[in-house]
């Protein structure tokens, strides 16, 4: 699973013309699943997202967590993370998870959101959406399931 964490301020996503999630402070995370992502990978990427400490505390330092902060989640799917451009100009979207693999795994990372008592706004699944943002720092992060296990680089 790859999934781009933005530190933002407010963030929506609108569907057809009418807003269908909304949140103040907090994190909006775009989420790719990939053919070979499990549930594992789902739970293991919530923890990893739920924990990053990328929020200022009172010495201006980012140091605490979303929680720490009240903020809650807006988590959009975007199928688009995993286009590889290595060849030619048009992406190709063969690494993506189609839609009966990627579906329940991107719900199962926003409930594992849930369970950890931090509210997840969700986009709607495979559709057009307008996802509005006002990005705080800007902070935005990439985190990739494959990476996690590597070594640190130097």
């Amino acid at each position: 699973m790859r999934a781009v964490v933005q530190r933002v301020r407010s963030a929506s996503v609108t569907v057809a013309g009418e807003e269908v999630a909304h949140i103040g402070e907090g994190m909006l995370v775009l989420l790719g699943v990939s053919n070979h992502d499990t549930a594992a990978d789902a739970e293991r990427l919530a923890a990893k997202v739920a924990l990053l400490r990328i929020f200022d505390d009172a010495d201006g330092r980012m140091n605490v967590d979303v929680s720490a902060v009240q903020g809650a989640v807006l988590c959009v799917s975007q199928f688009t993370l995993y286009g590889d451009v290595r060849r030619g100009n048009r992406p190709s979207y063969s690494a993506a998870a189609p839609r009966p693999v990627s579906e329940p795994l991107y719900q199962r990372f926003c409930e594992a959101i849930d369970r950890q008592d931090i509210r997840c706004e969700r986009g709607v699944f495979g559709t057009e959406m307008l996802v509005r943002l006002e990005n705080d720092g800007p902070v935005t992060l990439i985190i990739d399931t494959e990476d996690l296990d590597a070594p640190r680089r130097a």
